[in-house]
């Protein structure tokens, strides 16, 4: 009789979970995707006939071959066409406001500024990233801060934000210089050998690497390469695989994206274990007295506090701690790194530029002296060129944000479950919001009045924004001031103009460039 009781509790269970589960199924599949649409259909918001389960997948697919099939004829900065062809192709055909599916997806493109700014900075406890953006980025940065929701996001930011603020922040500049000046040497010593082009952005990605390894983790420069190199391969094939997350269940299908995926995702966080074991080890054979003062260090001292202090409520576990380190291994140097690799080709394309900045930083730096945290803000040139490259290449080309309940936009009722995708690039090329020179590098457009959250968002805006704004921007300058002292550039002939957006915007081919040393001081 026990038996049966025990058999008959086990089936009802079973049912019950397969109940759940079709019930999931088919609410995400169709019935809030049907619900989402016939709203927004109700207010005029319109957009491409979607097919079954795929949605508009092939149709921005298709539309992306064709754009991106040839490169560019010559260095052109209007790239709108080429990496948002859907968003030109459907805003001509249904306005600034269209909705498309990625998958069973909805997906709501809004790039009216006034309304950009309501969802960034009054809506923003409201919204975050949805379960596809989680999904499609689980292996590579995991559950860290960049994908983090609610409670969860407000725990983490509290928790890393000191690491990127005041005396903190100020204190990484001196470990900036060392990394630039390392690689100043390493080009003078190629430069004396006969070699004078240089494929910029491989560099850049090496220099910033090593800074975000020992300001963030003080980690040597073997392991960080090692993890950097493995993240890299890890975005690409992210990419690719999540173009596959509108199917059902493809997250299991054991393809070669996915075990490839996972494979990297092992070697990456063994990578990450050694060195959180290694403070470990140095904390219970009593080599120190904590963890570190650097962002993992404060990880790990917040985790063992938590545990002693018995908090029951939000879990810094260590799976959590590494889903961090990945986050801020990439994007501490992918950003720096692209808004470095865009900056010199615009300078080197704009000589008359690059000579004005270069002064300035000789009349900041009297006599060649090595940048510092006090001159920073003076290099108001500097400061211009480097929005001016953010605003014609910003890191990403859209910034995503979902609908957790129902909202109020401006006129727009949003429901609970759509993704409204903001068209990053397309509202920094908008010659409505900009002029007629929009697609031309002027930096003295920066020259006077600040920009509006709605306009310029190269590091989002609100609550949300990037933490490490303030690190990269200091970084960048640092960098940017020291190798103008040092040398020249100019575009090399070689160089083929081809942005391809890879989650993050990328020079496809690299960028090279002819260096020429020059006086370290020149009045």
């Amino acid at each position: 009789m026990a038996i049966m009781i025990i058999l008959t509790t086990l089936l009802v269970i079973f049912i019950s979970s397969l109940a759940k589960i079709a019930y999931d199924t088919i609410s995400c599949y169709w019935l809030t995707p049907r619900r989402i649409r016939k709203k927004m259909e109700k207010q005029g918001v319109r957009g491409p006939v979607p097919r079954p389960l795929v949605g508009n997948i092939l149709d921005v697919a298709a539309l992306l071959g064709k754009s991106t099939a040839k490169d560019m004829s010559s260095i052109d900065h209007n790239i709108v066409d080429r990496l948002l062809p859907h968003y030109t192709t459907w805003t001509k055909q249904y306005g600034k406001r269209f909705i498309y599916w990625n998958g069973m997806e909805p997906r709501l493109c809004l790039a009216e500024t006034e309304l950009i700014k309501e969802v960034l900075s009054k809506n923003s406890n409201v919204c975050g990233r949805s379960w596809l953006q989680r999904q499609g980025t689980k292996h590579f940065i995991g559950k860290g801060l960049l994908m983090a929701n609610g409670e969860d996001w407000y725990h983490q930011r509290h928790i890393v934000a000191p690491s990127f603020m005041g005396d903190k922040l100020k204190s990484y500049a001196g470990l900036m210089v060392e990394c630039t000046n390392k690689l100043i040497q390493s080009l003078e010593t190629e430069f004396d050998s006969g070699r004078t082009e240089f494929e910029i952005a491989d560099y850049m990605k090496q220099l910033t690497a090593d800074i975000i390894s020992r300001t963030e983790f003080d980690c040597n420069s073997d392991k960080g390469n090692q993890i950097f190199h493995l993240l890299t391969l890890l975005q690409h094939l992210c990419a690719q695989a999540s173009r596959h997350l509108c199917l059902p269940g493809s997250r299991f299908f054991p393809s070669k994206y996915n075990r490839e995926i996972k494979s990297l995702k092992m070697e990456v966080e063994r990578l990450l274990m050694e060195i959180i074991q290694s403070r470990k080890d140095g904390v219970e054979i009593g080599r120190s007295t904590c963890y570190g003062s650097d962002l993992l260090g404060m990880l790990l001292n917040e985790m063992q506090k938590r545990r002693e202090d018995g908090d029951n409520g939000f879990s810094l576990n260590l799976q959590l701690i590494m889903d961090e380190c990945k986050t801020f291994f990439f994007a501490g140097h992918e950003t720096t790194a692209l808004l470095l690799t865009w900056t010199i080709m615009l300078l080197a394309t704009n000589p008359n530029w690059q000579q004005k900045v270069r002064h300035e930083v000789n009349q900041v730096c009297h006599n060649g002296a090595t940048p510092s945290v006090e001159h920073l803000s003076k290099f108001t040139l500097l400061n211009m060129v480097i929005n001016e490259s953010l605003r014609l290449y910003p890191p990403a080309t859209v910034l995503p944000r979902m609908a957790f309940e129902d909202i109020k936009v401006g006129d727009l009722e949003i429901p609970k479950g759509l993704s409204i995708w903001i068209p990053v690039l397309a509202i920094h090329h908008s010659e409505e919001l900009w002029g007629k020179d929009v697609n031309e590098f002027k930096p003295e457009r920066f020259a006077s009045k600040p920009f509006s959250g709605g306009r310029f968002i190269p590091f989002a805006a609100g609550p949300r924004n990037c933490i490490g704004q303030g690190f990269a921007l200091m970084e960048a300058k640092i960098i940017l001031a020291m190798l103008l002292s040092k040398f020249s550039f100019s575009i090399s002939d070689s160089y083929r103009h081809a942005p391809v957006s890879v989650l993050t915007i990328q020079p496809k081919y690299g960028v090279q460039v002819y260096l020429t040393p020059i006086n370290s001081y020149q009045p």
